[in-house]
């Protein structure tokens, strides 16, 4: 999507609420249908716009116009355990016809307050191992969705940190250790470890304030470098992470593609972007009276690989050929 379309987008989401009174009254004839959308992230968070943007354009191309035949009511939690609870239940006493989530905790609070009212997830891991689904082929209750990679990615992450930066011996792996999420992707990590002869040191970014001193601390000794795992705080965070990055000198790998174009050095992940495009056709297909319990859980069908040319150069660091090659967009 253009940054044009996105921004009409993001000024027809902004309006909407506004606009839905009015419209409904020029169409009297037509049932306008109401959907809860649970944020992760702040409210004024560019990327978290330009998801529901996408979100947005895909239930246009279905149909849906937001204020004609469907209305859309999104809270943002920026990633704040209290607020996911309290508007998980704020949305569900709305009684939507559908809701769309992002993340597991989202998720799991949803599903604790209601089991009737169907639910969208993105970006959520192990949905079956949390128990929001019995099966990815046959979920069976009232959610289904779309599940970001499996654990064994976050080894990769620090394969990628090996083939820039060779001479790392030690590793900061940033992760939110109230989220079993957290624990998966740290173990993927420490699974691979050894074979790479690097040390881990895990850093939590529940506490910003532990986590600035925890990384000054890291960065004291030589030959170190930074992993950042998948979690709603972390991107909430990612301002703040790829300025402590920059200012310690730390080549780091990222697990999705906005830290690189917010100044990050490399990222590698599934396209978070895409699941909104495509949550937005299972959205669809329920307000059209299609069950949740028999659309099966999707996993990601594209991975990129995302590079910084001009943060390589700031930390010293030449690239190499055969993984500029690989790469889906190398910025300069």
């Amino acid at each position: 999507m253009s940054d044009i379309r996105r921004r009409q987008f993001i000024t027809l989401l902004g309006g909407a609420a506004v606009a839905w009174p009015l419209a409904a009254r020029a169409q009297q004839g037509e049932r306008v249908r109401r959907i809860g959308v649970l944020q992760s992230l702040i409210a004024d968070d560019p990327e978290g716009q330009a998801r529901l943007a996408v979100f947005a354009q895909g239930l246009q191309e279905s149909g849906w116009i937001i204020g004609r035949n469907v209305r859309i009511d999104t809270r943002w939690t920026a990633g704040d355990d209290q607020q996911i609870r309290k508007y998980a239940a704020e949305l569900v006493a709305l009684v939507p016809d559908v809701i769309l989530v992002v993340g597991a905790p989202g998720t799991g609070s949803l599903l604790q307050a209601t089991r009737t009212v169907p639910i969208v997830f993105v970006n959520a891991v192990d949905p079956v191992g949390a128990g929001f689904v019995d099966s990815l082929a046959r979920p069976g209750g009232n959610a289904t969705g779309f599940m970001t990679a499996e654990y064994s990615i976050s080894g990769k992450l620090l394969e990628l940190l090996k083939e820039i930066a060779p001479r790392v011996t030690r590793v900061a792996v940033l992760r939110d250790s109230a989220l079993a999420a957290g624990s998966g992707q740290l173990g993927a990590i420490q699974s691979v470890a050894p074979s790479f002869g690097v040390e881990l040191r895990p850093i939590d970014v529940r506490d910003v304030g532990k986590m600035e001193s925890a990384f000054a601390a890291f960065a004291l000794s030589s030959n170190g470098g930074v992993i950042v795992t998948g979690s709603s705080l972390a991107v909430v965070h990612r301002d703040l992470i790829v300025k402590l990055a920059a200012r310690h000198k730390l080549p780091a790998v990222y697990f999705q593609r906005v830290y690189v174009t917010d100044g990050g050095l490399i990222s590698y992940g599934p396209d978070y972007t895409d699941q909104y495009r495509r949550a937005a056709s299972y959205v669809d297909r329920i307000l059209k009276g299609e069950n949740p319990a028999d659309l099966p859980v999707q996993a990601p069908t594209k991975y990129e690989l995302v590079i910084n040319l001009k943060t390589a150069k700031t930390l010293g660091l030449e690239m190499p050929a055969t993984l500029l090659a690989r790469a889906d967009e190398v910025i300069e």
